[in-house]
């Protein structure tokens, strides 16, 4: 049986991976809640209370996760409420016991009220602000999100190791190769667009409300790729309610960044990426021992007849017209 790496992160690894580079924690130690990677709030000896993020072995190279750390701390050099990895003896990246791990200040908040006008456009203005100073340079380390990387990669994945029952597997292939095709569509036509860096997982639970607005947390999938995919996953409930919602972030948004609309016909192609990706994304980390116990429904029967089912509604939705603000 294979010993997933993780299974070393104890709590005595922890508070001595923090020791080496000089933090010295004082016994309170609060698993966060991460998959990808494992993050701990570490109470620490006369001082604030900080998190620990040590990253999932093999996923990035260290030049990619120097990277996110760059492209974060140039949105702090701007003012824009992110959270950046702090500099310790001169890095933002450290390694103990075959671990790489990360250090941030501890950022409390609570979830953004998205049905409140208000809220969205303020949301807006930031994320054109981040999306400002994505614009001004290429990431050189980190992948795209496109139809290869999100779609037909991981596409291939689940059908090339067995995670499909037999009986599902020429249909879901079926259907997922619709929904690829319906895809290519859409960026066919969207046309051209940009390329930006993104914080590439911008969805309500990265975004940390208080009293002074917003914080983005945690941008661990930032990679290329076009600007909407950053406002799309702050959209919910019926067409009338997201073309509603997008009208009031573009209304903060294009203060700082102006917006393409052709990347609107990316929308439904971006969320069928999403799903098939997320699919390929369980998949991948089933060998680890925290996957099985918090998503026991993936890789059943009823699993893969629902993401069917739902690819096969995403074929419709792409073929619908785009959403358009008012």
């Amino acid at each position: 049986m294979t010993i997933h790496p993780f299974s070393r992160l104890g709590p005595d690894c922890v508070l001595d991976a923090l020791a080496s580079i000089g933090l010295y924690g004082d016994g309170r130690l609060l698993a966060l809640n991460s998959y990808e990677n494992r993050v701990y709030q570490v109470g620490i000896e006369d001082a604030q209370p900080l998190v620990v993020k040590f990253y999932r072995p093999e996923r990035w190279s260290d030049a990619a996760i120097l990277e996110e750390h760059a492209f974060v701390e140039e949105l702090q050099a701007q003012e824009i409420p992110v959270v950046a990895a702090t500099r310790i003896q001169g890095s933002t990246l450290h390694s103990f016991d075959g671990f790489r791990f990360a250090v941030f200040p501890r950022h409390g908040g609570r979830a953004p009220e998205l049905e409140d006008p208000a809220v969205l456009e303020w949301t807006g203005r930031f994320i054109g602000r981040i999306h400002a100073v994505g614009a001004a340079k290429p990431f050189l380390e980190r992948p795209a999100l496109d139809p290869q990387t999100f779609g037909a990669e991981p596409r291939d994945y689940l059908l090339a190791n067995g995670f499909i029952p037999d009986e599902l597997r020429a249909t879901y292939a079926s259907v997922a190769q619709q929904a690829l095709d319906g895809v290519l569509r859409c960026y066919e036509r969207a046309g051209e667009l940009p390329q930006i860096r993104l914080h590439g997982d911008c969805h309500g639970g990265n975004v940390l409300w208080t009293d002074a607005g917003p914080h983005f947390v945690d941008f661990d999938d930032a990679r290329m790729g076009p600007a909407i995919q950053d406002l799309w996953m702050m959209l919910s409930g019926e067409r009338s309610d997201m073309v509603r919602q997008l009208s009031d972030i573009l209304a903060g948004y294009e203060d700082f960044c102006e917006f393409e609309p052709r990347q609107l016909y990316l929308v439904e192609a971006l969320r069928t990426l999403r799903l098939i990706h997320y699919s390929a994304w369980l998949a991948r980390r089933w060998d680890d021992p925290a996957f099985p116990a918090a998503f026991p429904w993936f890789n059943t029967q009823r699993y893969w007849q629902d993401r069917i089912l739902e690819l096969r509604e995403q074929v419709a939705l792409m073929d619908e017209a785009p959403l358009w603000p008012v």
